[in-house]
């Protein structure tokens, strides 16, 4: 009986064994790291003690599950993964423990729309903890990015990145642009489960561009506690394809059903590039939803930008659909806090159905509006449609307007339960670009037919 016992034992713990080692099918096989140092060289096994010298090498070897981990150090190489991995299987790019590497771009020559790390048709990708930076032209025929993601690219995600100095110097008339993320999909297959979290991105120079676009058919993404700050234009943008990928099927050419959560953005200002926008040009949007759809934005704190944060399309086809702004913090931006419509006198497709629900806005509008105006707080401009204010704390600042509707257009809105809060005689502003002011909350209430619940408030 023993002896029979002992044997199944054995049994058991020899396919227990074999099962462990990656003997057997390919879902089985062990996964690889490769190691890269500035003192390696390409022709080495990739080992810690013989690491390779590119991560253009090292990323030709991998197979799903495998790891590159490089050394810090600087590297002068643009990278473009060629492999990608399988679910559950990923390919990862990462920073050795403790270590800082550095993709350089000062010694790339820029053409057309360049970037040191290009993901195009790729999948299961992780990259983590490098820093990509110095990427500059002064072409305005080109477009310096730091990370391009595009095609049918699915789970992705970028992680403890630090993107900087990204820089088109070239004036706006010549087509100023550049990006330190760009991710445009522009297949008929979604760019999708894309993760872009505890990055930062800062020291841009973007132009009439941004800093972490998502456009085109993209869905399901999250965009999450990163920092991004001293940038000249836009930080975050959820977008319509009609101008980054503008042969898309329009069903779907448009980012949606996505997160933004978490992030802290500040000093994102056209006063960063004065001598490219001119003096007193306050137009970055710090977070912007434009022509997207189906977006959360959370939980972020957005402080001295341009403008905080804005559900507002340029789009001849989309609309800022279905979208919410919640729970945010704007405090201390030039203009308005919170921005819905079309820009003044576009006409486009606005804002429909969206909410703005339980942000705190604080002394925003310090500087007047392109038309001589004070933005408000809360801006509404052309062709709001069925959306929906309420809940928000807004602190007003000296002269400030608590919220501005600037026309006639736009139906269906519904505000409620907001709390004012000012310094002296509260002012909103309906159906007009300066006035006159509404200055008791009994006329606020009429003029807009509603916000039962609302309070003012001195402080």
């Amino acid at each position: 009986m023993k002896t029979i016992f002992s044997v199944f034992l054995y049994l058991m713990i020899s396919l227990s064994c074999s099962k462990s080692s990656g003997v057997g099918g390919s879902e089985n096989v062990s996964v690889h790291v490769y190691y890269v140092s500035v003192s390696g060289d390409d022709g080495n096994a990739g080992t810690v003690d013989k690491p390779l010298r590119t991560m253009g090498k090292a990323l030709g070897l991998v197979i799903p599950g495998d790891t590159v981990m490089v050394r810090g150090g600087t590297y002068y190489e643009p990278i473009s993964f060629s492999k990608g991995g399988i679910q559950g299987k990923n390919v990862t790019l990462k920073a050795y423990p403790g270590e800082r590497p550095v993709i350089d771009g000062s010694r790339v020559a820029v053409s057309g729309w360049s970037a040191l790390v290009t993901m195009s048709n790729m999948r299961y990708i992780v990259l983590d903890g490098l820093d990509i930076c110095n990427l500059s032209s002064a072409s305005g025929s080109a477009d310096p990015e730091g990370i391009y993601i595009n095609g049918s690219s699915h789970d992705i995600t970028i992680r403890n990145c630090n993107i900087y100095n990204i820089v088109n110097s070239s004036p706006l008339s010549n087509g100023r642009s550049g990006h330190a993320i760009l991710v445009i999909g522009s297949s008929s297959m979604s760019v999708s489960n894309l993760v872009i979290e505890y990055c930062t991105v800062h020291d841009t120079k973007t132009g009439t561009s941004e800093n972490i676009t998502l456009a085109g058919n993209v869905t399901g993404f999250s965009v999450r506690h990163n920092k991004i700050y001293n940038t000249e234009n836009i930080g975050i943008i959820v977008a319509g394809g009609d101008g980054l990928n503008p042969s898309g099927d329009a069903a779907v050419n448009y980012a949606r059903d996505g997160v933004v959560s978490d992030n802290e953005l500040y000093n994102v200002s056209m006063s960063n590039s004065v001598d490219v926008w001119g003096a007193g040009n306050y137009g970055a949007i710090a977070i912007y939803i434009c022509g997207g759809a189906g977006t959360v934005v959370e939980n972020n704190k957005v402080s001295n930008c341009d403008r905080g944060i804005g559900l507002v399309s340029e789009s001849k086809i989309y609309p800022t659909a279905t979208s919410v702004v919640r729970n945010n913090v704007v405090d201390s931006c030039w203009r308005t806090g919170i921005y819905m419509g079309d820009y003044l006198n576009f006409v486009g497709t606005g804002t429909k159905n969206c909410s703005v629900v339980g942000n705190t806005l604080h002394q925003n509008d310090r500087a007047l509006g392109a038309f001589g105006e004070v933005e408000g707080e809360i801006r509404l401009t052309e062709h709001c449609d069925s959306d929906t204010i309420s809940n928000n704390i807004i602190y007003a600042g000296d002269n400030d307007v608590l919220i501005h509707k600037y026309t006639s257009t736009g139906s269906a809105n519904v505000f409620s339960n907001n709390q004012y809060y000012t310094k002296g005689t509260p002012q909103w502003i309906w159906g007009n670009l300066s006035g006159p002011m509404i200055t008791s909350l009994a006329d606020w209430k009429a003029a807009c037919g509603g916000d039962a619940g609302a309070g003012v408030i001195n402080y």
